[in-house]
């Protein structure tokens, strides 16, 4: 862990407790790091140092160097190779100096707003390898002049910070559903080009996460417009892992299992949602470790 993190937050869901799961990788997910990630204790190791001693030369960056944790968070991602973990590193920083305004001070005890809205949600369990799935519902749910999208970035960006302490999510990554249900031509009106680019700067480069597929769902018509803000952006790797699932929950669940997914869509979990407010809850539980996560990186953006 980054600081000093003596609790871990635990939400009892009847039969499901839901909590973040910083615990060591097990046997078999460490099986699969090896096998997707070149994960092993010797390369581990080498890889680590060669990380340490790059960043230790970067003297403009604030960094917890002698941190083995929060090292292995930027070599998974990467794959153990400690020049792309370095680049990775300098990017996620530079992306925070760079969108200072997002980032300033940003703990979850300040965006209670967004998470009162209900329109993020992770899903109680994970999908059917181990990963993650976060649900933004930016449609009929969304009141966008009562909460922006800058709000739904940040609420974003707090869900992927605690993520990143999960070694299970580290090794086996997160998916993301956007439900457009009901997405109105004014709540189109609010994505801009700005916006549209940050977004997929941060996805493509600067999040420290195997994002292995973004679902797009119950989209009407004009969510192409929103869409067409994105695209001049997007290189080919993250394109790729884009998918068009509208209503058809059979496209949907060739990706996720039904068997993780509720009923809204197609799935027969009967794990209870857990909401926006409850979320917050959990997460003011690390307000401790976000401000560890603040502390660190660039005053200015790194050179490349």
């Amino acid at each position: 862990m980054l600081s000093t993190l003596t609790e871990v937050p635990v939400i009892e869901l009847g039969s499901h407790t839901l909590k973040l799961e910083v615990h060591e990788p097990s046997p078999e997910l460490l099986e699969k790091a090896r096998k997707e990630l070149r994960e092993t204790p010797d390369l581990a190791s080498q890889s680590i140092a060669t990380l340490q001693d790059l960043i230790k030369e970067d003297a403009e960056l604030t960094a917890p160097v002698d941190n083995v944790a929060w090292l292995t968070r930027f070599l998974r991602p990467t794959k153990f190779y400690p020049e792309s973990a370095y680049t990775l590193v300098k990017n996620y920083y530079s992306f925070k100096v760079k969108h200072k305004n997002m980032y300033d001070g940003l703990v979850p005890s300040k965006e209670k707003n967004i998470f009162d809205h209900d329109i993020l949600t992770v899903l109680p369990m994970r999908d059917q390898d181990g990963r993650r799935i976060l649900v933004i519902q930016l449609g009929k749910k969304w009141k966008h002049n009562k909460c922006s999208l800058d709000e739904v970035f940040k609420g974003a960006v707090l869900f992927m910070e605690a993520a990143m302490l999960e070694p299970e999510t580290q090794i086996s990554g997160a998916e993301v559903i956007f439900d457009m249900d009901g997405l109105t031509l004014q709540q189109t009106w609010q994505f801009t080009p700005p916006f549209a680019k940050r977004i997929v700067d941060w996805l493509q480069d600067s999040v420290p996460l195997r994002i292995k597929g973004i679902h797009i769902v119950n989209q009407p018509y004009i969510f192409n417009m929103v869409f067409a803000l994105f695209k001049p952006f997007l290189r080919d790797k993250l394109r790729n892992r884009i998918y068009f699932h509208g209503t058809d929950r059979n496209s949907l669940h060739k990706h996720l299992s039904p068997k993780y997914l509720p009923e809204c869509y197609g799935g027969s979990s009967s794990v209870v949602r857990v909401s926006g407010p409850e979320w917050y809850e959990l997460l003011l539980r690390l307000e401790k470790e976000y401000e560890a996560i603040n502390s660190y990186g660039y005053k200015k953006v790194a050179k490349k």
